[in-house]
């Protein structure tokens, strides 16, 4: 009985440490048309099973409110209880929408109950509001976005709902750029959240030296500057990727050669040691696809993914080596044309089968760039309000009168809008390779390894049981 009872602290242990690895979802497809329950399932599933992965078994969605809907949850929940995927919420914060997503929230508690609490990792309230509300986002049209005080307003409110509930303990946080947590005028976001979710990508580092050899710098030294004012809070990577096709950002190339770098030398050392929400698993279907393009699979979902996705010791493959990263029977097939209607559309293989350049179609209203922004000029950060529609990121256009009112618009990979070079996106990662010691659980929610330092501690548990 006492060996039984200290087996069982150890895998306590051991899968209350475990990272949380997955991608981010929207609530629409490519097309703009709204995600079905069938939808999002198929989506967990393909994650769970990408070839060269041990799994990617966790989401970040962006809103609580299934699309075309006023405020009914989001059919992401059900689909995550069938695939036993675990979820990290999101409320979308900017736009007015507020009272529509604390009811989904509440419905959803109510609805689920304990199938539903047992996956819920944390709570996102907002998604890079205090980057649209800033001078730097204004700038750029980036969106309507909302200010320190009112978040702090919304996270007390979230805190007030689950309180009592099966997900009163599910910690909280927000999202956003790193230039947003490293401002001094946003502090009172980070004394109320008690995760701090970090958006960051060095391809639209843009005023910078940012080709792909200096994007794990760029990416490092933004999370240390965000670790340095979190006030000892822990830092999630909600966002980052590099795209497999789209416009160049000064030195930052869009190819898979590059995408596959930067899996390995940022993603890689991320994966189940720090908590992190990939982006993206899919934002292309055989008649859209964003410019640029994030996704690891093409237009077709599919759990063969556009470049390899196998983790290893190196840091940074040869350029012979990422030639042989793209893997064959893709939607790129190695020293061929692109298949017609796949994720990369319009692209010339270079001598060596890699596709280094592309000129895909534009997402309908949304252009190149970062952040979860409408092309569209009126939907500037200088709109206070507007109606919302239950899109995770609705399109803002300005009436007759002035005003600002939205519809559902969108991809499934939430297209991204110009960043006009802004040095608000990139972030850090742990050294080291996610192929040092550890060890695979199976962990409720998701989790999926164990770090090397949890597994020592259950080896000594071990040994000390072997004593007895």
């Amino acid at each position: 009985m006492q060996l039984a009872h200290l087996l069982a602290f150890a895998l306590s242990l051991a899968t209350s440490e475990a990272a949380y690895k997955g991608f981010n979802y929207g609530a629409a497809k490519a097309d703009g048309s709204v995600k079905s329950q069938s939808d999002f399932r198929s989506e967990f599933s393909t994650a769970k099973s990408l070839v060269g992965t041990s799994g990617f078994t966790s989401a970040r969605l962006y809103t609580m409110i299934q699309g075309g809907t006023t405020n009914s949850p989001i059919s992401a929940i059900p689909a995550a209880i069938a695939e036993n995927t675990s979820l990290l919420l999101g409320l979308w914060a900017s736009g007015g929408g507020m009272d529509n997503e604390l009811a989904a929230l509440k419905a959803a508690i109510s609805e689920y109950g304990d199938s539903f609490a047992k996956l819920v990792v944390g709570i996102s309230v907002g998604s890079e509001d205090l980057y649209r509300a800033s001078s730097e986002g204004e700038k750029v049209d980036a969106g309507v976005g909302v200010g320190p005080e009112a978040l702090v307003s919304y996270i007390k409110e979230v805190r007030s709902i689950i309180s009592g509930t099966a997900l009163s303990s599910v910690p909280i946080g927000h999202v956003d750029t790193w230039t947003a947590w490293t401002n001094g005028s946003n502090s009172a976001v980070i004394d109320a959240v008690d995760w701090l979710g970090f958006d960051g990508y060095p391809y639209y580092q843009s005023s910078m030296s940012n080709s792909i050899s200096d994007a794990k710098a760029l990416f490092d030294s933004s999370v240390a500057q965000t670790k340095a004012v979190a006030k000892g809070k822990e830092v999630w990577i909600t966002e980052t990727g590099w795209p497999v096709s789209g416009s160049t950002q000064n030195l930052a190339v869009a190819s898979l050669a590059n995408a596959k770098t930067f899996w390995d030398e940022v993603g890689c050392p991320l994966f189940d040691e720090t908590n992190t929400w990939w982006y993206i698993l899919q934002d292309a279907s055989s008649s859209t696809t964003p410019n640029p393009s994030f996704g690891v699979v093409g237009s077709t979902l599919s759990t063969t993914p556009l470049f390899n996705l196998t983790c290893s010791n190196s840091t940074r493959p040869s350029t012979s080596a990422a030639s042989s990263t793209i893997l064959s029977g893709s939607a790129v097939a190695s020293g061929s044309a692109v298949a017609s209607g796949s994720a990369i559309a319009a692209a010339n293989p270079s001598s060596s089968g890699i596709v280094t350049s592309a000129t895909p179609s534009t997402t309908p209203g949304f252009t190149v760039g970062k952040g979860f922004r409408p092309s569209n000029s009126s939907a500037a950060a200088h709109y206070s309000s507007a109606s919302f529609t239950g899109s995770a990121y609705p399109k803002f256009t300005k009436t007759a009168s002035g005003s600002s009112t939205s519809t559902s618009a969108g991809s499934s990979s939430d297209s991204k809008s110009t960043n006009s070079g802004s040095s608000s996106d990139s972030q850090s990662t742990n050294s080291g390779s996610s192929s040092s010691a550890s060890t695979s659980v199976l962990a409720t929610g998701g989790a999926s390894s164990v770090s090397s330092s949890v597994f020592g501690a259950l080896v000594a548990v071990l040994a000390f049981v072997a004593t007895l």
